[in-house]
Order: C-alpha cells, then structure tokens, then sequence
C-alpha cells in the first residue's frame, strides 16, 4: 500500500511537472524571435570542420564546466570510508524516494527519455530562420550536433564500463561505472540548458527550465542508485561525461558565437597567483 501510494503521488507530482514545462515552453516558443541577435538561424553555422584550434578550446571550456568536474570530484568523495558502498545499501534497503527497486527502475528510464525529449523541445524552439527551407535545414544540422554529442557520450561510457568491470550493486553484471542512464540524461540536458541559451528567456522562465532540466539528471541518477543498478559514484562519473560530451560538441561544431556561460582562468600576479571563476546565469 505505500508503495501504492508513493506511485500515485509520484504519477501527480510528473503530470504537474509536465503541465508547467509544457506552459514554459510555450512561453519561450512566444517569445523567441526568428533568428539569433546575429541574423543567423540556429544551426546554420553548424560544420563538421570547426578546426582543430576551435575543438581544443571548447574541449577546454567543457571541461572548466562546474557541472563536469564537480561531479568528478564528488565520486571521489565517495571513495572516503566505503561512502559509496554504504549509500548504496541504504537505498537500496530504504529506496526514500521511489518507493521500491522496481520503481526506481521505472523512473529511471522515464527520466531519460524525458532529458531526450526536453533536449528534442529546445531544438524545436531554437530561433533558425523565416524561410521553411532554411528553418528545416538548420534544425537537421543542429540536432545532427546534438545526436552525435549524445553518441560519443554514450559510446564513451560503454567503452568504460568495459573497461573498469565493476560489478553493480545488484550483482547482475560488471558494467557498473560510469552509469549509462546518467551519461544520457546529462548529456542531453546540457545540451538542453546550451540551445535555451539562444532563446533570448526572461530570466525566471531560464531559471526554472535550467531547475527542471538539471532535475531530470539528478533524479535519473538516483533512480539508479535506488534500483541497485549503480553505486552514488559510478552516477557522478556518467554525469560529468554526458556535460562534458555535450558541452565539447555544442561549443565546437554548432559554430555559435558568444561567451562559454562558465569560465575559469588563472591570472599570474606579483606575488602570487589569482583565480577568476565567472558564470552568467
């Protein structure tokens, strides 16, 4: 009966997430202007050809992304004392916030297909052109950056999963780091949160949308945690290659101009050194 009861209240509280992102949508969908502040359509300027120079910098940028390495670091936090270990056995045992292991696995998989479709919306209402052609043309190209991000992530974490054969917390194999569900989701997020960027959003509406996109990634991980599919870490570490992937290819292939939203930089001084951390929000 709980566990009943927990579906149920999990069902509501995912059609009134739906509703509201389904609302905010639409209000970027009516406020977004026809093409980017340069006069380009989104993904026009994208290329497979951005140079060796420009992959080597978003490379960089990606990985100065707080979202790529404070992941990282928490997994390593989790080594400390059998962390991981224990916080695997406690949710699975307790399972908090799904109610059961099968559940979990359930919200897991609704999760991630969710991040997709999140990742598929922001797509649609990118600004890329008056002229039907062009405007199809151009989501093709972006959404072909966005595809291919996706895959190297997850083709990445696959070839890791082979590669560390961890046994999972639940037995059934030895593909347990990184996570896939987690490398999926957040690799589709970031380049979620990256095209609404473009959007030209009153600052409340990207607030919530980014809340709700970084939502997904989360709750994706701990769904799996929960389930006994994944320990705390091996979520992080699938967390940190899907912002990384998603990062790289946007900032590399899609040939937006701008500044990276976060940068890190080191500023040699008299006396010492100082460290310049700027994010816009």
């Amino acid at each position: 009966m709980a566990s009943t009861a927990k579906d149920n209240g999990f069902l509501r509280v995912w059609n009134h997430l739906g509703y509201a992102a389904a609302r905010l949508l639409l209000i970027a969908w009516v406020a977004g202007c026809s093409t980017l502040p340069n006069g380009r359509g989104w993904g026009e300027d994208a290329t497979l050809a951005p140079g060796w120079a420009r992959v080597g910098q978003a490379a960089v940028q990606a990985a100065r992304d707080p979202r790529v390495w404070v992941p990282l670091a928490g997994a390593a936090v989790f080594q400390i004392d059998g962390w991981d270990q224990r916080v695997s056995d406690w949710a699975r045992r307790e399972t908090p916030v799904f109610g059961s292991q099968a559940n979990a696995e359930r919200w897991s998989n609704a999760l991630r297909s969710a991040s997709v479709i999140a990742d598929g919306a922001t797509v649609l209402f990118t600004p890329s052109g008056d002229v039907a052609s062009d405007w199809i043309l151009n989501k093709v190209k972006g959404a072909a950056v966005d595809l291919a991000a996706a895959t190297a992530a997850t083709e990445t974490t696959s070839g890791l999963q082979r590669l560390t054969d961890r046994r999972r917390p639940n037995g059934t194999d030895d593909t347990s780091l990184p996570s896939g569900h987690t490398t999926t989701s957040a690799a589709y997020t970031q380049l979620a949160s990256r095209n609404l960027d473009v959007m030209g959003l009153d600052p409340s509406v990207r607030r919530a949308l980014d809340f709700g996109l970084g939502a997904l990634t989360v709750g994706t991980a701990w769904a799996r945690v929960e389930a006994g599919e994944h320990f705390p870490a091996d979520t992080l570490v699938g967390m940190a290659i899907g912002n990384f992937f998603g990062h790289w290819f946007d900032a590399a292939f899609m040939g937006l101009s701008g500044q990276p939203q976060t940068t890190v930089a080191i500023t040699p001084l008299h006396h010492g050194l100082a460290l310049h951390w700027e994010a816009r929000f």
